[in-house]
């Protein structure tokens, strides 16, 4: 791709944008970025880009700024369906992602891992495991590092491992991962996708691209994975852990097992993954077939493993006052993955619930409410849809901010019991983002009396 004196618009200046902005404007383009969010909003991103001679729009997205580019660029946060976006694909003018754009300047292999739950910690995982086995190894993607900031720092011997999201994949033309990883499909975004079917065909787009030498990694205990398979040219590889597969990895006897070209590999004990959950064995075997895909031997993968401590957010310990103990896990950010959260514990859970709702059913709830839950505290914007639909599960308290529902619960919870924050909810409405909410959290539990 060549970027030199080409005119490029890039849409959206959140992490993703000011770093394809940078990107594109080291290698020659004249660069224009624009976004609806007023000046003051948009903070101290603003002086770096002027700096560098790349001109800033914001407040409004103005029809002329869209036309005549060479490309557009669009960060994962705005619609691809955006009236602006829909205008200059129907004028000819090519629109991709920043995923798509820093694909096409990556050196190495890599491996895209995307689903509803568990990319996070999947994706840091597997980059763990490839570092153990002497690997170099880069991470980033939806997780934080923006995948064009890992351009200059890849080789031809670099495996990259990125998280991707439905978003991202929207926007993907020529984006070809050696390994995909799709984990799960559950209801999420329906906000922005409108609809699962939608929702999943943005999910399978990361085997658009793939041959018959690459590998797809997929879930065998989800039926829309599975029918996935039938939608890649790769070699189909399965995880499960309740029952044996042809190919992957699966768990016989309480023992990880890696099955692949005939050949089985005794991998590690599923007692010595050290991360809660039922869903956690499953994003551990996921990693492990893609890791044992690309050569990692069965010791350093379970090393790897056995010392990975959980990541910040995600179904974190914060700490144990007065004898209860509290979770984070604030990138449970949609229902699926507050499911998964309680049925991680047997009993005794406080619930804080709410955020921005994204269209999401919380009636699905009710089931674990009323076996493991003492009592919800909602928060947020979603919080009178979230009451309605949970009524007569469990006891309600509307706390409206998350530091009423840390001392609310606090106050009602006795020794033994669990504070879960798994808000089921994005966390736009009070928070910056899920990693501010989950710090705020922990620095109100860390500021409870002892």
């Amino acid at each position: 791709m060549e970027l030199n004196n080409k005119r490029v618009l890039v849409v959206g200046l959140g992490r993703s944008g000011v770093a394809s902005a940078l990107f594109l404007q080291s290698h020659g383009a004249k660069v224009t970025v624009s976004d609806s969010k007023s000046e003051d909003q948009l903070g101290q991103e603003i002086p770096v880009l002027l700096d560098h001679g790349i001109a800033v729009e914001t407040g409004r997205h103005g029809e002329r700024t869209f036309q005549n580019q060479d490309m557009i660029v669009v960060s994962p946060g705005v619609p691809f369906d955006a009236q602006p976006l829909v205008q200059a694909r129907a004028l000819g003018e090519q629109v991709i992602g920043e995923i798509e754009l820093a694909a096409e300047f990556l050196s190495g292999p890599i491996v895209a891992i995307t689903g509803s739950n568990g990319k996070t910690t999947t994706t840091t995982l597997v980059g763990e495991i490839l570092a153990k086995s002497g690997r170099k190894t880069l991470v980033g993607g939806n997780i934080g590092t923006p995948a064009v900031s890992l351009v200059e720092k890849a080789t031809p011997e670099t495996f990259t491992v990125l998280e991707v999201s439905s978003f991202q994949l929207e926007t993907i033309r020529r984006f070809r991962p050696k390994i995909a990883v799709v984990l799960n499909v559950t209801p999420d975004h329906l906000d922005r996708h409108r609809s699962f079917e939608a929702y999943a065909a943005a999910k399978a787009r990361v085997f658009e691209n793939q041959q018959e030498h690459d590998f797809a990694v997929l879930n065998a205990d989800d039926p829309t994975c599975m029918a996935m398979a039938g939608k890649t040219r790769a070699s189909v590889f399965w995880f499960n852990r309740k029952r044996e597969v042809d190919q992957g990895t699966f768990v016989r006897q309480g023992v990880v097992q890696f099955r692949g070209d005939g050949t089985e590999y005794e991998i590690m004990p599923v007692a010595e993954i050290p991360l809660k959950g039922a869903h956690n064995v499953e994003n551990v075997l996921a990693a492990i077939c893609a890791a044992k895909l690309l050569g990692c031997q069965p010791d350093s993968i379970r090393t790897a493993v056995r010392e990975f401590k959980a990541v910040e957010h995600r179904l974190q310990y914060v700490a144990t006052v007065r004898g209860v103990e509290y979770y984070n896990d604030s990138k449970a950010t949609n229902v699926d993955a507050t499911i998964k959260a309680l049925e991680s514990f047997p009993g005794n859970i406080h619930l804080i619930l709410g955020g921005k709702d994204k269209g999401s059913d919380y009636t699905a709830l009710n089931n674990l409410l009323r076996e493991r839950v003492r009592c919800v505290y909602t928060i947020g914007a979603a919080a009178e849809k979230i009451e309605k639909h949970i009524t007569g599960a469990t006891k309600i308290s509307a706390s409206g901010t998350m530091d009423r529902a840390v001392a609310q619960a606090s106050g009602n919870a006795q020794v033994g019991d669990i504070v879960l924050l798994a808000p089921a909810c994005a966390s736009f409405d009070q928070f910056q983002n899920y990693e501010h909410r989950g710090r705020v959290f922990k620095e109100l539990v860390l500021a409870l009396p002892k």
